[in-house]
């Protein structure tokens, strides 16, 4: 089964980029839910040392098509140099909340 659609990962450094972020991503019509979770504690290698942080990470329920439009906005938005962003496709779903993703996404 090809999948038509992705839950999108990235992190964000604080709350306020995350509202941020979500809102941007849904009212342009690029993502049809953005949930926001509470903080999260990352550890992560950059430049050559071990880094610890609290982070907010983001869940983004898209379209395929709209990839590439939402990696552009993420860029764009986020503070951090490298953002996270990870695309798994959505292989099974319950019928009407997809076809709700769909008719949310269109523009």
């Amino acid at each position: 089964m090809t999948s038509n659609y992705l839950i999108i990962f990235t992190t964000c450094p604080d709350k306020a980029v995350a509202d941020t972020l979500a809102r941007a991503l849904v009212n342009a019509k690029l993502a049809a839910c953005v949930q926001i979770s509470q903080a999260v504690e990352s550890v992560y290698m950059w430049d050559n040392q071990v880094c610890q942080s609290k982070e907010v990470q983001l869940q983004i329920k898209s379209l395929a098509v709209h990839y590439q439009a939402i990696e552009q906005m993420v860029i764009q938005l986020h503070p951090y140099e490298v953002p996270e962003l990870i695309a798994t496709p959505v292989t099974h779903g319950f019928a009407p909340y997809l076809t709700w993703i769909e008719e949310t996404t269109q523009s």
